[in-house]
């Protein structure tokens, strides 16, 4: 089996000198997947996967919040955080147009434009960090504040 190439999520990570290690994970071509499923083919806790998902705001800028896997995003509260009246999720559609990966492995690193990115701050209670590595099939793991850093990201409460 020959070495797996790169994704833009990776590489960012490697530019930002971001110990990481990419794991991948069975999956069915054209079938969706959850991270709860992922968690589990991976045999970890979903506490420590993570999810990323893209809304746009009442100004019609885009967002990302980052949340674990098996929690739902308080919208109100991801809003307050990056100071909009509202935010709503994006069109499944639009996902590849908009960040350029595709549903199911959208990674908050390496979109094609740089976006306000906020992580649930459950994220500061884990050693480890698994995400989206940029591709269906593959996650990348890495310590939470190295995570943040590379994806230029804040915190907050953003999940009920």
């Amino acid at each position: 089996m020959g070495k797996e190439a790169k994704t833009n999520a990776m590489r960012i990570l490697e530019r930002e000198k971001v110990p990481y290690t990419a794991h991948e994970y069975a999956h069915e071509e054209g079938v969706a997947v959850d991270g709860v499923t992922v968690a589990a083919s991976m045999g970890e806790d979903p506490a420590c996967v993570y999810k990323t998902l893209v809304t746009q705001g009442a100004s019609k800028n885009y967002f990302v919040f980052v949340i674990p896997v098996a929690a739902e995003l308080d919208l109100k509260a991801a809003a307050r955080s990056v100071g909009e009246k509202s935010v709503a999720m994006i069109h499944v559609a639009d996902i590849n147009k908009v960040t350029g990966y595709v549903r199911g492995g959208c990674s908050p690193v390496g979109m094609k434009k740089q976006y306000k990115t906020v992580f649930d701050e459950s994220v500061l209670t884990q050693q480890k960090v698994y995400v989206s590595g940029g591709r269906i099939g593959t996650q990348v793991c890495c310590a939470p504040a190295d995570l943040i850093r590379a994806a230029r990201a804040a915190t907050a409460k953003i999940i009920f």
